[in-house]
């Protein structure tokens, strides 16, 4: 792991003098990021922790803007955890209307702009209104071709794996498949978005080192990337370190280069 210190619309790719500098080639096709840090950040201002979580929603759109203009595939977001239903019940429910909010207000740009919705996590688990307007963008994006922006909501990586083995379990009770048909490649089109590839780059923020229950199957060789900044923080500049740090990596995958 490298360690560095360190609600506005989507907007049509242009070009940008800071990511022109950037070599395109071996960018990598799908990224994930943690993004840690929005109450943290709030905090440190003495500001309430849901302003963390609208700021970072803000670097969202840029980082998503950026990855386009990257040439970046795939972005997946770990947007809610499962764990974080723990948290009081006042900013759970601030965090799920601002996830609808958004998903709301942005679906106009996002269409603009091509970008693509897909969903990971138990998505029926989440409150009505926010589950039918993430819904609602998923079935309006399908068709798009730019950006795929993933968010795992209501995700828990052991959740998915549990969820995964259940789905299967049941097909070999129905005779479906055999016992010995399963295989990884099996396993992994029972993921909750099997059409994505696994991530070659793993972003976490504020400085935590730690995967915390985060694509535990996906990430088995992804590369990993840790700043100590804080996600509202985060801007083009610290994905282009990411990027640049992870083009220097020898990718060995258990083999030799």
């Amino acid at each position: 792991m490298s360690d560095e210190r360190g609600i506005r619309r989507f907007r049509t790719p242009h070009f940008n003098p800071q990511l022109s500098t950037l070599n395109r080639m071996n960018v990598p096709k799908h990224i994930a990021i943690i993004m840690d840090g929005n109450g943290r950040w709030a905090t440190k201002r003495g500001l309430p922790r849901i302003l963390g979580h609208e700021r970072g929603y803000r670097t969202v759109k840029k980082i998503i803007r950026a990855a386009d203009d990257l040439g970046i595939s795939f972005v997946t977001l770990y947007t809610f955890s499962s764990e974080n239903w723990k948290r009081p019940k006042q900013e759970t429910s601030a965090i799920m209307e601002l996830i609808r909010r958004a998903a709301k207000s942005e679906l106009p740009d996002m269409q603009k702009n091509n970008v693509k919705l897909v969903l990971s996590g138990r998505v029926d688990e989440l409150p009505e209104a926010t589950k039918a307007q993430l819904l609602e963008n998923v079935q309006a994006t399908k068709n798009n071709t730019g950006v795929v922006m993933n968010l795992a909501v209501n995700y828990g990586g052991r959740g998915e794996i549990i969820d995964a083995v259940r789905k299967l379990a049941h097909k070999v009770a129905d005779g479906d498949i055999s016992p010995d048909d399963i295989g990884e490649e099996t396993f992994a089109k029972h993921l909750y978005s099997p059409q994505l590839p696994d991530p070659d780059l793993l972003i976490r923020t504020a400085g935590e080192m730690r995967v915390s229950n985060f694509l535990l199957w996906q990430i088995a060789y992804s590369e990993i990337w840790v700043t100590k900044t804080l996600w509202p923080d985060f801007s083009r500049r610290h994905l282009l370190r990411a990027i640049e740090d992870y083009k220097k990596r020898k990718r060995k995958f258990g083999g030799i280069v």
